[in-house]
């Protein structure tokens, strides 16, 4: 990532989601259909609903971008994908509309506080660029290292993240 030092938070932020959806759109597309209710663990999310999780995770920024606060049990949730398409079509729908939202605002939408409640209990408040950091690059970024684990697992090539991986040479 490559900002100046009069880049706005908004442009930086733009910068590093733009980077990190990128690597987690190439890790999503190696989930194999038929996988999707394998998982290592009894106590482990299966493969497609963690998949799923990731594909949805980026919208908490466009949520949290709609309002000072948001109720979670008034949200409709998405329909869970069934086939690997319909995970990349939502994670790429969801991709693009975070691109498109965070474009529409300043730094100072940033600082303000968002709060999360399930109707009248407050689950989290925070500002936004802690929504942003915490609640969606790095929850991303911590399910990433799942997935890749359990594409492992199941002997599916991981795709390079940070630089090489044992399967595929660093993207340039």
């Amino acid at each position: 990532m490559s900002t100046t030092s009069n880049s706005t938070l908004q442009a930086a932020l733009g910068q590093e989601l733009k980077q990190e959806l990128a690597i987690t759109r190439r890790l999503l597309e190696r989930v194999p259909t038929e996988k999707f209710d394998w998982q290592p663990h009894p106590k482990s999310m299966k493969l497609g609903t963690l998949a799923s999780h990731m594909a949805n995770l980026v919208g908490f920024l466009e949520i949290s971008l709609q309002g000072a606060e948001t109720n979670m049990a008034a949200l409709k949730r998405p329909d869970a994908p069934t086939t690997t398409d319909e995970l990349l079509r939502h994670f790429d729908v969801n991709a693009e509309s975070i691109q498109a939202a965070l474009s529409r605002v300043d730094d100072a939408t940033f600082h303000d506080v968002w709060t999360m409640r399930n109707n009248e209990k407050v689950i989290m408040a925070m500002p936004r660029t802690m929504v942003a950091r915490i609640l969606v690059l790095n929850h991303l970024i911590h399910h990433r290292g799942q997935l890749s684990v359990y594409l492992r697992l199941l002997d599916i090539p991981v795709p390079a993240i940070y630089g090489g991986s044992a399967d595929e040479a660093p993207q340039r």
